[in-house]
């Protein structure tokens, strides 16, 4: 359709189908592809908060090995012209993050998404201009986003495949803002949710995107990251197509 910009490309985790995710090699993987965006968790090392913060979708994988710390990977990332879905798997760490965006630099294409409304709100007071994205894979908790997208409490709304339907969709344009889609791995689902109109797609294996024939990824000049004064701008209007999460909440 003309004048819609293309489906967002998202690599969750970085590839986690090519390479184990929240990994460098797992970017990179993603990076050769050509995502438009870069999906990482977030976790302190320990549960008491006191520790690194490291990426790590759990406690599990955050023993596991020697984890990435988040200044590992965004040192990494802000070298690469992606945007960054960071993903807050707890609350408490939400000033270390804040903080760490800004010593590389990469606040403004990033968007901090978890599924935690007490992390949202910390978020938004300690950096106002910064895009926040809601996890959701509940039907109820789904329909309250786009009340708080025209509340000014959140930007994106980062759907489960499940709660992801058409009028979703139209009701989170409406409010002016963002619709993801995790964590999506069948290329026919891909070009579904292109057909519904989201802003982007999360997927395991960002190879699909090139399988299923979905739009070319943008131009350099339209991926300005988009911040909440655009949608503040034009009241009501649809925010730009600009991340996801596994069944499990990713």
């Amino acid at each position: 359709m003309p004048g819609v910009p293309a489906l967002k490309r998202v690599g969750h985790k970085g590839a986690d189908l090519i390479a184990p995710g929240n990994t460098i090699a797992s970017f990179d993987a993603a990076l050769a592809v050509g995502v438009d965006m870069v999906e990482f968790d977030v976790l302190p090392e320990r549960a008491d908060g006191s520790s690194r913060l490291v990426l790590a979708h759990d406690a599990d994988h955050a023993a596991a090995g020697t984890p990435v710390t988040l200044e590992e990977g965004l040192a990494h990332l802000a070298r690469a012209d992606v945007e960054l879905d960071v993903d807050l798997k707890r609350p408490g760490c939400e000033a270390r993050v804040v903080d760490a965006l800004r010593r590389f630099g990469v606040t403004e294409r990033a968007l901090v998404s978890t599924t935690e409304p007490e992390s949202l709100r910390a978020v938004r007071a300690l950096a106002p201009g910064l895009r926040l994205g809601w996890s959701v894979s509940e039907a109820r908790v789904a329909r309250q986003a786009p009340r708080e997208l025209r509340a000014g409490r959140i930007d994106a709304v980062m759907a489960h495949t499940s709660v992801a339907t058409g009028r979703l969709v139209r009701a989170v344009r409406e409010a002016g803002g963002e619709l993801y889609v995790w964590t999506v791995d069948d290329a026919q689902e891909v070009e579904r949710f292109e057909r519904l109109g989201v802003t982007g797609v999360i997927t395991n294996d960002p190879r699909l995107f090139t399988r299923s024939g979905t739009s070319p990824p943008r131009s350099r000049p339209d991926r300005r990251p988009w911040s909440p004064r655009d949608r503040r701008s034009s009241p009501g209007a649809p925010g730009p197509r600009r991340a996801g999460r596994d069944a499990t909440g990713s």
